[in-house]
C-alpha cells in the first residue's frame, strides 16, 4: 500500500513514499535517477527513523487504571461531581426510555405536559430551558409519534398549546415507573432522610433564576 507521510512533504514524492507494514514502516530502497543520492539518503534515513520510533498503539491494559485515576474524588469540585452524577443517571434513564421507543428528552417534555396543562409552546420552552427551534423539532417528533397534539390558544390564535395524548400518557407512565426503579437502585445506599436532604439541596441550587441553557 502506498504511503506518504505529511512530515515528508518537503521531499519529492518518490522519496517520501514507501510501504506500510502492520507494525511500522518498511524502509524502501530509493533508486530514482532524477534526484540526487544525498536526497535519497535523507529520505531513507527519515523513513528508517520513523520505523524505529516508539509505537503509539494504546495498550488496553493501561486504559482502565487511567480511567480509574480520572474519576472524581470526594473533595472534587461540586460542579464536577454533579456533572458526573448527572451523566450516570442520564445514561441509565435514557436506556429505560429507549426500551419504550422514546428518548430522554421526549420523556422530559411529556412529563412537563403531563403536569402543566395549557402551557403555550413559549411557556413550555422557558420551563424546559429549550430554545424555540429545538422545542419545535421535539414537538414535531412527538406529534408524529402520536404522543402529542397541538391546538390553537383561544386567547391568541397566533400561539399554539401542545397537549399530551392518551398514548403519550401511557408511554410516560411506563417510563416514569422505570425511572423510579433506576433512581431507587442508585440511591439504595442512602436513608430516606438523606435522599430528602439531597432533594432539598438540589432544589436550592437550581433556585429561581432563569436558565438560558438547555436542561436536556
Amino acid at each position: 500500500m502506498a504511503f506518504r507521510d505529511s512530515r515528508l512533504s518537503w521531499l519529492p514524492r518518490s522519496v517520501a513514499s514507501g510501504n506500510v507494514r502492520e507494525r511500522g514502516l518498511a524502509v524502501p530502497h530509493f533508486t530514482n535517477p532524477t534526484i540526487s543520492k544525498e536526497a535519497q539518503r535523507i529520505g531513507e534515513r527519515t523513513v528508517r527513523m520513523q520505523s524505529q520510533a516508539p509505537s503509539t498503539e494504546v495498550i488496553p491494559d493501561l486504559i482502565e487504571p487511567a480511567v480509574r485515576r480520572a474519576r472524581p474524588a470526594i473533595d472534587s469540585e461540586i460542579t464536577w461531581l454533579l456533572h458526573r452524577a448527572a451523566q450516570r443517571m442520564r445514561s441509565a434513564t435514557s436506556e429505560q426510555a429507549a426500551k419504550h421507543g422514546i428518548q430522554l428528552r421526549d420523556h422530559i417534555v411529556l412529563s412537563a405536559l403531563a403536569i402543566g396543562a395549557n402551557l403555550t409552546q413559549i411557556e413550555l420552552g422557558k420551563l424546559l430551558g429549550l430554545d424555540k427551534t429545538t422545542l419545535m423539532s421535539q414537538l414535531d417528533r412527538l406529534e408524529r409519534m402520536g404522543l402529542v397534539t397541538r391546538r390553537g390558544d383561544p386567547r391568541d390564535r397566533r400561539r399554539r398549546i401542545p397537549e399530551i395524548t392518551k398514548a403519550g400518557l401511557d408511554v410516560h407512565a411506563k417510563v416514569a415507573d422505570a425511572w423510579t426503579q433506576v433512581e431507587t437502585a442508585a440511591l439504595s445506599g442512602f436513608t430516606e432522610d438523606q435522599v430528602q436532604a439531597l432533594r432539598h439541596m438540589l432544589f436550592e441550587i437550581i433556585g429561581e433564576s432563569e436558565d438560558r441553557g438547555s436542561c436536556l
